[in-house]
């Protein structure tokens, strides 16, 4: 139960990610659509594919499909929302990456592997779909240009493996790792403010 509400929360909070990139690259409906899908459901497959699990597993929720397509169109539709992105789109990203890798920690666990294959699973279930995402934009994926996101998901994996599994436990991981990434990404804008003033 727990992890499938993380699961649902992480496709929902990657798919609003990837449809403000889509958004800010002036793309049209497809590519909203194809940024937010392969930002929701990249992870997964890459850490199925990494666990040896079959990838169809991922399509199972039909709900969720529905959900997705229809915020995608919401966002084509009030494409005014772009302008909050520097307030709302690194939020959404920090609550795909916490839940997406607190998942894919637990989904290792639950099939006994060790620490080293936790790690693996979180980072690439947390990160993944963001990094394909920011390749099809054009732009070098935030995972690769900040460490920050590869500490959390380390940090994800260690609650995980250490028996953080109860609802409680885990929204308190969920938590601290978005206000983590908040104060990381508000510290950034502060000092990027200064130096494009002085420019």
């Amino acid at each position: 139960m727990t992890w499938s509400v993380l699961h649902n929360i992480g496709i929902i909070a990657y798919a609003i990610s990837g449809a403000f990139v889509a958004l800010q690259a002036n793309y049209s409906f497809i590519g909203i659509f194809v940024l937010g899908l392969t930002t929701s459901y990249g992870g997964s497959i890459i850490r199925n594919v990494v666990l040896d699990i079959p990838v169809s597993n991922i399509w199972e929720r039909h709900s969720l499909l529905v959900v997705f397509i229809t915020l995608t169109t919401l966002l084509f539709i009030k494409r005014d929302w772009i302008h909050h992105w520097n307030r709302w789109g690194y939020f959404f990203d920090s609550i795909g990456l916490a839940s997406f890798a607190i998942q894919g920690g637990l989904l290792a666990k639950s099939l006994n592997h060790d620490l080293g294959i936790i790690i693996i699973a979180s980072m690439f279930t947390g990160v993944g779909g963001g990094m394909i995402r920011d390749l099809l934009a054009g732009r070098t994926p935030l995972a690769l240009r900040e460490e920050i996101h590869a500490v959390l998901t380390f940090l994800c994996a260690l609650c995980i493996w250490a028996g953080w599994n109860s609802p409680l436990e885990l929204t308190i991981i969920v938590i601290v790792i978005v206000l983590i990434r908040m104060l990381s990404v508000n510290n950034k804008l502060k000092w990027q403010r200064p130096f494009k003033q002085s420019h």
